[in-house]
C-alpha cells in the first residue's frame, strides 16, 4: 500500500520501525547516495593560532549548579531557613549556562578577488569588539594572516556590552573598485545592534570593517537578527517581545565613516490576536522567498509573516502539536530555528525529542521528521551535501551531492552532535537520476540514518575512554558541570571548496576542512573524510581530562579531605584481552608449583550434582563435547552454545574449581573487616552454564546462628576463558599458535566452528547477515538448505537485526527449537495441560514446572487470549515478515 508524500511525513525516523520516508537499504543507497558519514582524521588535526584575544576571559560566571540555599547550606553553616531567606532576595535563579553557548562564535566571509577567507569573532577585554583574522593556502598549506603587532584584528568601535552573536552576508558581485564591498556585517549585543560594511583592501592586503551605524533597544533585548540573502542591504531585528523592526542600509553607504543612529521602521505585527502559551519564548527570524516575507519561530509554533499589503497577514505554519503523538505537546517545545535551502520555503525545527523539515506552502504538514535523541539541542545550520563532498577525486555521486543537503543539530555545551542527510526519492529503476523532475520535485526523503558528528575531532567511542570519562564526572563536585571543566567548542565553520587544500588517498568520496575555535584560545583545523562506516577506534592523540581552559574555575580551594582508594588485581581480565592469558597462567603455575602445597578438599554434595548435571547434558566425564544442540531448552544465543561446550570439555578437577558450596569458600579481608562473597545459585534445571534466570543466594557479610551457611550449588567463581585456557595450558596443548591468539580471534574462530554445524542443524532466516570478519556467512550455503535438503530441520538459526550495529555475532544470532508440526497435529484438540501453547508460536516453549491441567475456566480465559495474541500476530508485519523469511509456517491456529 503506498501512501501519499503527507501521510507518510507522519512517521518520523529512528521512532517507528520501517518508515515510509526512510532510505535505508545498502543495496541501494551505496549505489546510488554515496558515502553519509563524515569522520574526522586524527592525523591532520593542526594548530593556527594561539592567542588570548581568540577567546575574552571567562566565557561563564562561577554559578553553583545547585540552586543557591542548597549551595550555601551545602558549603557553609547557613541554616536552611536562612538560606532560604537570601536566595529570596535574588529573585528567581539565573538561566541555564547552555544558554551562553546557544550561537556559533566564529563567522565567515569568502573574498572572490583575492580566493581569501575572513574568519569574524568576538574579541575584547569583555567581548565588546569585533575581531577577524584572514585564511588562505600557501604551498598547499592553510595560513593564518594577523597583524603585524603579532595580535588579531580589531575593529575601531568597542561597544558598551558583550557580543550575542555575529552575523555576515555576502554581496554576490563585488565590482572592480580599489576598495570593493564584499560583505555586510552586523554584531548584536543584548540591547544593541551595530552595522558594518566589509571592503577588502587590495593595496594593504587587509580587509577593512567600516562601521555604519547602531541601534539601541531600551526597553526590551534583542532576540534575533538576520540579514536578506535577495538583497544584502536588508536586515530584520527580532526582540523579546515579539516586535520586529526593519533596517536598510542604502541610505548609510554613501556616507561611510559617520556613526548613524539607525532608527528602523517598526513592522506592526498583531501578536495581541494570536493565542499561545505564556510561557512562549521568541527563538528567531528569517525572510522567506520574498524580502517582504518572514519566517518567524516562537517556542511553540512559527509564523508566516506577509507585508507586501498594507495590511499585515499572519499565517501559522507549524506548531508543537503536529506531530501528534510522538511529541508530548505538553513538556515539549521548539529549541532551535534554521532556514534550510535557498529558495525561502524550506525551515527546520528542533525540539526536545522530533528534528522537523518543513514547508511554507504545506501548513502544519512537516515534510520530515527524525528523533534526534539528542539532549536539548539548541544550534542548528543546514548545509549543501556537496559541500561536505567537495574535492572529490571521482564523479560517481557528483548528482546526489548537488542535491542533497545536511542538517546539523547538536549542542554546543552538551558536546552532542548529530548529522542528518535528506534529499529528493531515488533515482528511477534505470539507475539514473531524473533530472528535471529531482529539480522541481517538492518531496524529499531522509537519505540514510542520523550519523553520529564529532565537532571536537576528539571524541572516542571506545569502552576505555567512555568509562574513563565517566569517572571523571563523577570526581567533581556535585555542584560543577563537568563541561565547565572540559575543553569545548565555541565557535566552528566549514571550508569547502572556498580554499582548496591537497587532498589524500582516503579522500576518494569527498572531504572538507572544519576551523574551530577552542575555549582555550586556540584555533585549529581538521580534514574530515567521507566514508561508508564510523571509526571507533582509539587514537593516541585522544587526551581525556578536565580542566580550566578559558572558562573560570569553581573551585578555589584544593581537596581538604583524606583520599582513599580500593584498588582491584584485574591482571587476568587485562591478559585476556590482550590474547596473552596462557603465558600468563603457564608463569603462575611454575611459581606456585615450587610452594608448599595445602590439602585439596572438595565437597562431596558437589561432586555429585556436577556430575548429575553433566550426565543429564548427555556429555561424558572428560571429554569434549559435540555441538549437542537437542540440550536447547529455549532461544539461545551462539555466545551461549560456545560457552556450554567449552563447560562440557573441561574436566570435573576444573569443574570444581568454578563450582562449589559456601562452606568452601574463605572469607575476604575489606575495611579490616571479613566479608564474605557472594555468588549466583545454579539452577536445579539440569543443564550445563550459562543459566540464564539465576536467582541470589541468601547470605549476609557475617553468618551467624541467625543466617546459617547455605548449602546451594554456587558460582561460576572462575570464567569460562579462565578454564577453557587453565584446561589447554595443564594439557600441554599451549602451542605458540594458541598462546598468540587474541581474544577476539579466537572468538571469531569458535564463532564459525558452531555456524558450521548449525548450517546443517538448523534452518537459516534469509534475510541480510552482518559480515564478520572470520564470520561464516550462511547465505553461502543457501541453496543447498532449501532445495537439495528437503526434510524439516528441528532448529532455526535467526540474526537480531536490532543488534547489528552493536552486538558481536555471537550475541546477535540465536537458535530456537521449532515446534514439530506432526507431534502437535497428532496431540488431542481437547488438550487440557501445558501442550495448549504449542500452537501458538513457531518456536517450542519449555516449561519448568511440572506438568498440571486447567480448568473449565482457565481455558475459557486462555481461548479468549489466544485469539487477541493470534490477531495481534497477523496485524504486525514484522512478525509476519519474519516468518516470510523464514519459510515458517504463518499460523497455527488451525493446528
Amino acid at each position: 500500500m503506498d501512501f501519499n508524500q503527507e501521510w507518510k511525513s507522519k512517521f518520523p525516523i529512528n521512532a517507528v520501525f520501517k518508515p515510509p520516508l526512510l532510505v535505508s537499504d545498502p543495496s541501494s543507497s551505496k549505489s546510488q547516495l554515496g558515502p553519509l558519514i563524515f569522520n574526522p582524521k586524527p592525523d591532520s588535526l593542526t594548530e593556527l593560532l594561539s592567542s588570548p584575544s581568540l577567546v575574552s576571559p571567562p566565557v561563564l560566571p562561577p554559578l553553583p549548579r545547585l540552586s543557591l540555599a542548597r549551595f550555601l547550606c551545602t558549603t557553609s553553616s547557613v541554616p536552611p531557613s536562612t538560606s532560604s531567606k537570601i536566595e529570596a532576595l535574588f529573585g528567581p535563579e539565573q538561566t541555564d549556562p547552555a544558554s551562553v553557548f546557544a550561537h556559533n562564535r566564529l563567522q565567515f566571509l569568502c573574498c572572490p578577488d583575492t580566493g581569501e577567507v575572513i574568519v569574524f569573532f568576538p574579541t575584547g577585554a569583555n567581548s565588546d569588539q569585533v575581531g577577524f583574522l584572514i585564511l588562505s593556502v600557501e604551498d598547499g598549506k592553510l595560513r593564518v594572516k594577523i597583524g603585524e603587532d603579532g595580535d588579531v584584528f580589531r575593529s575601531k568601535k568597542r561597544f558598551c556590552h558583550s557580543i550575542v552573536r555575529i552575523v555576515v552576508n555576502p554581496i554576490p558581485d563585488s565590482g572592480n573598485c580599489v576598495a570593493s564591498n564584499v560583505g555586510y556585517l552586523l554584531a548584536y549585543t543584548m540591547y544593541s545592534v551595530h552595522w558594518f560594511v566589509v571592503r577588502s583592501g587590495r593595496n594593504s592586503g587587509v580587509p577593512v570593517l567600516a562601521f555604519l551605524g547602531s541601534k539601541v533597544f531600551k526597553t526590551c533585548s534583542i532576540v534575533h537578527a538576520c540579514w536578506c540573502p535577495e538583497l544584502p542591504e536588508l536586515s530584520v531585528v527580532l526582540l523579546e517581545s515579539g516586535n520586529l523592526f526593519w533596517f536598510d542600509l542604502k541610505g548609510v553607504l554613501l556616507e561611510v565613516g559617520l556613526e548613524h543612529n539607525l532608527k528602523g521602521t517598526w513592522l506592526r505585527v498583531p501578536w495581541s490576536h494570536i493565542g499561545g502559551s505564556e510561557s512562549a519564548e521568541w527563538l528567531g527570524c528569517e525572510f522567506s522567498w520574498h524580502p517582504k516575507i518572514l519566517i518567524v519561530a516562537r517556542s511553540d509554533v512559527v509564523f508566516l509573516v506577509d507585508f507586501r499589503s498594507e495590511q499585515c497577514i499572519v499565517r501559522c505554519v507549524a506548531n508543537i502539536g503536529m506531530s501528534g503523538s510522538y511529541a508530548s505537546t505538553e513538556k515539549d517545545q521548539f529549541l532551535a530555528f534554521s532556514r534550510a535551502g535557498s529558495d525561502g520555503f524550506h525551515f527546520a525545527l528542533a525540539s526536545n525529542k522530533l528534528l522537523l523539515l518543513c514547508d511554507t506552502r504545506k501548513p502544519l504538514n512537516p515534510v520530515l521528521q527524525w528523533s534526534h535523541g539528542l539532549d536539548r539541542p539548541c544550534y542548528i545550520d543546514v548545509f549543501k551535501l556537496s559541500k561536505l563532498r567537495s574535492n572529490s577525486k571521482q564523479d560517481t555521486y557528483e548528482h546526489s551531492s548537488k542535491l542533497g543537503f545536511s542538517i546539523l543539530l547538536g549542542s554546543l555545551w552538551n558536546c552532542e552532535w548529530s548529522l542528518f542527510c535528506y534529499g529528493p526519492p531515488l533515482p528511477d529503476a534505470r539507475g539514473l537520476f531524473p533530472s528535471k523532475v529531482s529539480g522541481i520535485c517538492d518531496s524529499f526523503y531522509a537519505w540514510g540514518l542520523p550519523s553520529e558528528f564529532s565537532l571536537s575531532g576528539r571524541e572516542c567511542g571506545s569502552g576505555s575512554c567512555l568509562l574513563k570519562e565517566e569517572f571523571l564526572k563523577k570526581s567533581l563536585p556535585q555542584w560543577v558541570d563537568w563541561q565547565r571543566k572540559r575543553e569545548l567548542v565555541l565557535g566552528f565553520g566549514i571550508l569547502g571548496s572556498h580554499l582548496f587544500l591537497p587532498t589524500s588517498d582516503d579522500d576518494e568520496f569527498g572531504s572538507f576542512t572544519l576551523i574551530r575555535l577552542m575555549s582555550s584560545g586556540k584555533l585549529e583545523y581538521q580534514r574530515y573524510s567521507t566514508s561508508w562506516d564510523f571509526a571507533r577506534s582509539c587514537k593516541n592523540d585522544v587526551k581525556l581530562a578536565f580542566v580550566d581552559n578559558g572558562m573560570r574555575s569553581v573551585v578555589e580551594e584544593g581537596y581538604k579531605f583524606p583520599k582513599r582508594f580500593k584498588y582491584l588485581e584485574l591482571d587476568y581480565l587485562y591478559s585476556f584481552l590482550k590474547g596473552n592469558l596462557a603465558s600468563v597462567l603457564e608463569g603462575k603455575i611454575e611459581r606456585t608449583s615450587s610452594c608448599p602445597k595445602e590439602k585439596e578438599s572438595f565437597d562431596p554434595a558437589c561432586h555429585i550434582a556436577l556430575c548429575k548435571m553433566r550426565k543429564a547434558s548427555g556429555s561424558q566425564l572428560g571429554s569434549p563435547s559435540t555441538l549437542a544442540f537437542d540440550d536447547i531448552r529455549s532461544p539461545t544465543t551462539i555466545g551461549e552454545i560456545i560457552s556450554r561446550k567449552k563447560c562440557a570439555g573441561l574436566s570435573t578437577e576444573l569443574l570444581l574449581l568454578a563450582f562449589s558450596g559456601y562452606s568452601e569458600f574463605l572469607e575476604v579481608l575489606l575495611d579490616q573487616k571479613k566479608v564474605s562473597l557472594d555468588f549466583l545459585v545454579v539452577s536445579d534445571t539440569v543443564q550445563l552454564q550459562p543459566f540464564v534466570l539465576r536467582e541470589p543466594s541468601f547470605r549476609s557479610n557475617k553468618w551467624s546462628n541467625k543466617v546459617h551457611r547455605s548449602d546451594a550449588l554456587v558460582g561460576p567463581v572462575l570464567p569460562v576463558p579462565l578454564l577453557s585456557t587453565l584446561h589447554r595450558v595443564r594439557d600441554g596443548s599451549s602451542e605458540a599458535s594458541v598462546v598468540g591468539l587474541s581474544s577476539e580471534a579466537e572468538l571469531s574462530l569458535q564463532f564459525s566452528e558452531v555456524m558450521q554445524v548449525a548450517t546443517k542443524m538448523a534452518m537459516s532466516d534469509s534475510g541480510p547477515e552482518v559480515r564478520d570478519e572470520h564470520a561464516v556467512s550462511l547465505a553461502d550455503d543457501r541453496e543447498e538448505t532449501w532445495t537439495a535438503s528437503q526434510r524439516e530441520k528441528p532448529f532455526f538459526l535467526y540474526h537480531i537485526g536490532s543488534f547489528k550495529p552493536y552486538a558481536h555475532p555471537v550475541c546477535s544470532h540465536m537458535v530456537s527449537k521449532v515446534v514439530d508440526s506432526k507431534a502437535v497435529s497428532s496431540k488431542s484438540t481437547d488438550a487440557s495441560g501445558l501442550e495448549i501453547f504449542d500452537n501458538i508460536c513457531p518456536f517450542e516453549m519449555t516449561f519448568n514446572s511440572g506438568q498440571q491441567d486447567f480448568g473449565s475456566k482457565e481455558l475459557a480465559i486462555y481461548n479468549i487470549l489466544k485469539g487477541q495474541y493470534i490477531k495481534r500476530q497477523e496485524s504486525f508485519d514484522p512478525y509476519q515478515d519474519f516468518l516470510g523469511r523464514c519459510k515458517l509456517q504463518k499460523s497455527r491456529s488451525s493446528v
